[in-house]
């Protein structure tokens, strides 16, 4: 993710105030990427308390991402108009006022209400962090500031499912909303006692409301219909076609609208250039891919394997342990090497993992499911990097923060979606896996005949014994299902490699060795 150009008019910080300035900055970028895995294992625990069913549970994610993803791209005419310390102090303090009003929701409805407004408030806090962090910092040392920014980034996701899980199973999953409220107050104070002198210069510039609004429309129509769907059985509900129908028009009139427009929301213009859209289309499948399967991977574990939310939570864990460990050498080398090698390399391994996870049964303990999320680490640290790199080579530096938002954008979005698309799926897979288990269950299978002597035998009646073996074949469906998914996506995610190499190498221009980036043949 590329930051906005650091203001220029305020000389860098120095000792302490640099030191307070970048730990603040750090707490707020850390609690909004915590609250974006946080609640990934306290789904099944949510949805039970509200009285739905877990995939109607996964709307507490998609709806945080699809509001987080359309503030994204109008950031930057937001801090011209407020200014970027005041914006960034704003969406703290509304962020811990959202975030409490989710704690006390007592419907899905409510919940998923204050979800969009936490996640549309949320939308300036990481790019704006990353502006004030490198104005804190002299130029000299501007890797060196965004490095520890990364981290706090990639501590988060390791952080989010062992805290969201111990607290669901010993407190209460509203406390993992609640937990926002303090370190965002505290954020808030510091950010506004070391920044409130250093605003950055506002000026009034006309807003793009009609793009603004049919990006809402079509992204916010699409987003329900895949979260409904399932639940309206698809086209059979006017409802879902209905919803359908205004995405697809909402999509084409947005598109000529944003290329037609003088001060477009959006500069769609972008995709004219090789190098974005093969790299942002790249990051956007493979992270919608990646994001789908950390929501479905805790449902299956707490749903049909007896995980509870903490175990859940630090199974996914271990994914940031290499990650930390390798993205600073990423980081150093990336201009050395060609980018695309390094996301094949990332591509290959989320593929690996997949294809691990694709051999799961019923009777794996602990380790083996945590060998793939370890390794994941390594894929996480190739991933990000290179493709933003890719994406933003040759771009001059005014058009590198619509670039990086609109980049962003892509990427939340297909976030969300995947999620939906995955969970559907799933629900899917394992009907046809449950159909098909129970035409096999004849009086002629021994090992039926086997599990109906043993239900007998335990002094279960018929209908008791009928629930005990419909539920052993829900949990071997569940695996079968799951399976499925994991082996489409290790697919999807070697496809991948081919678009990576449509972008052209990245490379250092000629202009000195600390150049700035270039692309051949970038258009």
């Amino acid at each position: 993710m590329a930051a906005p150009q650091a203001p220029a008019a305020h000389p860098p910080l120095e000792g302490a105030a640099r030191l307070v300035g970048t730990l603040v900055l750090a707490a707020a970028t850390f609690m909004n990427v915590l609250d974006t895995s946080i609640a990934n294992v306290a789904i099944p625990t949510i949805a039970g308390d509200l009285g739905v069913s877990p995939n109607q549970g996964t709307w507490v994610i998609t709806s945080f991402g699809v509001a987080n993803a359309i503030t994204v791209p109008i950031t930057g005419w937001l801090t011209q108009r407020i200014g970027a310390v005041k914006l960034f102090v704003s969406s703290v303090l509304l962020f811990v006022l959202t975030s409490w009003l989710c704690g006390v929701a007592s419907s899905i409805e409510m919940l998923i209400f204050f979800r969009i407004l936490q996640g549309a408030v949320a939308g300036p806090m990481i790019p704006l962090s990353q502006t004030l962090l490198l104005s804190s910092y002299p130029k000299e040392k501007a890797g060196t500031a965004l490095a520890f920014w990364s981290m706090t980034t990639l501590v988060a996701p390791v952080a989010g499912p062992l805290l969201g899980g111990w607290i669901t199973d010993n407190i209460s999953w509203p406390w993992i909303f609640y937990i926002n409220v303090p370190v965002g107050i505290v954020a808030a104070a510091g950010t506004w006692a070391i920044y409130r002198k250093r605003e950055t210069p506002t000026r009034k510039l006309p807003i793009d409301s009609i793009g603004l609004a049919l990006l809402v429309l079509w992204v916010g129509s699409l987003q329900v219909a895949l979260d409904k769907g399932k639940e309206l059985d698809w086209f059979e509900s006017p409802f879902i076609v209905a919803l359908l129908l205004v995405a697809a028009v909402g999509f084409v009139v947005f598109l000529i609208w944003e290329l037609t427009d003088k001060h477009p929301v959006v500069d769609l213009t972008l995709f004219t250039r090789r190098n974005f859209w093969a790299s942002t289309m790249t990051l956007s499948i493979a992270f919608g891919l990646y994001f789908g399967n950390v929501v479905l991977l805790p449902l299956w574990l707490q749903q049909y394997m007896g995980y509870t939310a903490t175990m859940a939570g630090a199974v996914l864990a271990p994914v940031g342990l290499l990650a930390v460990v390798l993205s600073p050498v990423v980081g150093q080398t990336v201009h050395k090497v060609d980018t695309r090698w390094y996301s094949t390399i990332a591509l290959l391994v989320f593929g690996l993992v997949f294809w691990m996870r694709s051999g799961s049964t019923t009777d794996m303990d602990f380790r083996s499911i945590m060998l793939p999320t370890l390794i994941q680490g390594v894929a996480m640290a190739f991933f990000f990097i290179p493709l933003i790199s890719a994406a933003l080579a040759g771009l001059p530096p005014e058009r590198i923060p619509a670039a990086s938002g609109l980049s962003n954008f892509c990427r939340i979005t297909a976030g969300s979606f995947g999620t939906s698309i995955s969970t559907t799926l799933w629900d899917d897979r394992m009907t046809l896996h449950h159909a098909q288990l129970v035409e096999h269950i004849t009086l002629a299978d021994p090992a039926a005949v086997q599990t109906v002597r043993q239900l007998s035998a335990s002094g279960l009646g018929a209908d008791q014994g009928s629930a005990v073996l419909n539920r052993l074949i829900d949990t071997q469906a569940a695996v079968l299902g799951v399976n499925d998914i994991f082996w489409g996506s290790a697919v999807l995610f070697v496809a991948l490699v081919g678009l990576v190499w449509v972008a052209k190498p990245v490379r250092k221009s000629a202009a000195g060795g600390g150049g700035a980036e270039a692309a051949s043949g970038a258009h």
